[in-house]
């Protein structure tokens, strides 16, 4: 199948780029509502299999709650106060940054990386991710060295977890960008479990669900679209992955998978807001992510377009 062009990158009233993908919204019973696009193959959801993945360490006996679940959720900025957290999460497990094993990076947040004098693990946008399974490692008394093997109890265990909350098997297993396992499943499963997250009454799901909303800005950092969207669209849950995928689920169970053919990120958040709109959800707040700008001599010259969702 060949997926439609879901945007338009228009300069100068003339269409420069488009970019293909695929865009799935599911019921809160987990049913296909509107389809565009394959949504049945499997990809890697990459960062937004993180509130799949934390679900899975709280089953495992992780006591994380608030902001502490917030940022094993999260693709940080890397900003002070997310570095600072996640090495309160470290000592208090009694472990240090050398237990972690994503690699060194500087900030996603500009004023934050020209700050940085080198790269550092606890910097990785991940870290609060490798931080909780570290965590989760003590608390069950398993073996920290090799935490991150897809042969690891926590591993196998978190696999599991994402299996039941998509109600897929998993395709594939990889290597994420920041080393620990990744798991593919289709995007139909992606936005299924999403709204599983956004409805729970209560456990593991709504635990992160909870923290998701109360924290958004712990979920990515100043500026970034996770944050935006959960500031802007109460009871929402988003979490984005890497080349070019965007998940969230609102509190009533509908939920929105996307994933663009070229990775482009650029996408995604116009086609999130518009996804928002046909769902009826207030989007007033969101106009700068809804038609991003395109510049010329530092000007705006023309904007990122996205079809309308009927």
């Amino acid at each position: 199948m060949t997926n439609p062009v879901l945007a338009e990158v228009v300069r100068s009233d003339f269409v420069e780029s488009v970019h293909r993908g695929a865009l799935v919204i599911t019921g809160p019973e987990g049913g296909v509502r509107l389809a565009l696009g394959d949504v049945v193959s499997p990809v890697f959801p990459r960062s937004s299999n993180k509130p799949l993945q934390a679900v899975g360490m709280l089953r495992a006996g992780l006591r994380f709650s608030g902001e502490d679940l917030a940022l094993a959720c999260a693709s940080h900025s890397g900003e002070p106060g997310h570095v600072k957290r996640v090495l309160e999460l470290l000592s208090a497990a009694g472990l240090s940054e050398d237990d972690l094993v994503c690699p060194e990076d500087f900030p996603l947040h500009v004023p934050s990386m020209r700050d940085a004098a080198e790269p550092r693990r606890v910097m990785m946008n991940c870290s609060g991710k490798h931080a909780a399974m570290l965590t989760t490692c003590v608390r069950a008394d398993w073996p920290v060295a090799e935490y991150a093997s897809p042969d690891h109890p926590l591993q196998r265990s978190l696999a599991e977890a994402v299996s039941s909350l998509t109600g897929e098997p998993i395709a594939h297993t990889g290597v994420d960008g920041c080393g620990a396992p990744l798991f593919a499943f289709s995007l139909t499963g992606l936005a299924r479990a999403f709204g599983r997250i956004a409805v729970a009454p209560g456990g593991p799901e709504a635990e992160v669900a909870s923290a998701m909303r109360a924290h958004p800005w712990l979920v990515a950092g100043t500026g970034r679209e996770d944050t935006a969207l959960m500031s802007a669209v109460e009871g929402l849950v988003a979490k984005g992955g890497a080349e070019g995928v965007q998940a969230f689920a609102l509190p009533d169970g509908f939920a929105v998978a996307i994933k663009m053919d070229d990775g482009a990120k650029r996408a995604c958040a116009p086609l999130a807001v518009e996804a928002l709109r046909y769902l009826g959800a207030d989007v007033s707040g969101l106009e700068e992510l809804r038609r991003p700008v395109v510049l010329g001599g530092g000007q705006p010259v023309g904007e990122v377009r996205v079809p309308e969702l009927r």
